[in-house]
């Protein structure tokens, strides 16, 4: 599943080819894909895209006509791709949404689980979503901030990561890799840690994620960049998918996993409760 790193790709990639641009169509191949506002679809005709911002793992096209301001928010789900070439898009027949602009490529959605979903909003309504849906950016959190939140937490320290309310964008690859590059176990309890190690964490979160999107972010099934490039990330993954591989710190541990309902990666060595 995409996560905050390839959402923060396609956002980038997104925001430099589209910003100013003139939407020709809006094109919706399956109305339930669309979650809320398939009535609004025309009003996009002649919409300017203004600038493409993410929330999590959720990317937003803001578009403006006549004064009015309203966005395209896409959810990339387990496979939703937003991608221009055409030679890239794995089938048509999972292609259910397509922005077409009088010049240059068209972007094209495509996500053949049909797990991701797509938001025509106005304003009022985008807020609420996030609101509801995220808590804040592990990219903008301050440490403080963050020291405060786990603290708070009496569950495990990976619950608290991969869940959206707390703390947007963090899935399960780069949950595993943060807290195998901060020592710390994924079952650790939150209110246990100390403020040392929660910092320390923190310091890993931050690094993963800037690290990953410097990448492009990680290729596992079929992630691709709206320009169709694969990331390079997953070849500095240290822990995700390793179960029986050594222990890249050298203590020569085997990385084991425990089953659940998203897989923890971790070395019993080096992560201690």
């Amino acid at each position: 599943m995409p996560e905050l790193p390839e959402a923060e790709v396609v956002r980038c990639q997104l925001q430099e080819a589209l910003a100013g641009v003139v939407i020709e169509r809006l094109w919706i191949g399956r109305e339930d894909i669309v979650r809320q506002g398939i009535e609004t679809v025309s009003w996009y005709t002649r919409a300017r895209i203004l600038e493409v911002q993410r929330q999590g793992k959720s990317i937003a096209i803001m578009c403006e006509r006549d004064a009015e301001q309203r966005v395209v928010i896409v959810e990339l789900g387990m496979t939703g791709l937003l991608i221009f070439p055409r030679e890239a898009v794995p089938s048509e027949r999972h292609v259910h949404m397509v922005m077409r602009f009088a010049r240059g490529p068209q972007l094209r959605y495509w996500n053949a689980r049909r797990f991701g979903r797509v938001y025509l909003l106005d304003l009022y309504a985008w807020g609420a979503y996030c609101r509801r849906r995220f808590g804040p950016e592990p990219l903008t959190v301050t440490e403080k901030e963050f020291v405060a939140l786990v603290k708070a937490c009496r569950g495990r320290v990976k619950a608290l990561l991969l869940h959206q309310q707390r703390i947007a964008g963090i899935g399960n690859i780069y949950a595993n890799e943060s807290l195998f590059h901060a020592g710390i176990h994924p079952h650790a309890r939150g209110c246990r840690l100390s403020k040392r190690r929660i910092r320390m964490l923190f310091a890993a979160l931050r690094n993963v994620l800037a690290d990953a999107i410097r990448m492009g972010g990680s290729s596992i099934r079929n992630f691709v960049a709206p320009d169709g490039r694969p990331g390079q990330f997953q070849t500095r993954h240290q822990v995700y998918q390793k179960e029986g591989a050594r222990c890249p710190k050298g203590c020569q541990t085997v990385i084991r996993c425990l089953a659940g309902e998203r897989a923890s990666f971790f070395c019993p060595t080096c992560q201690k409760r």
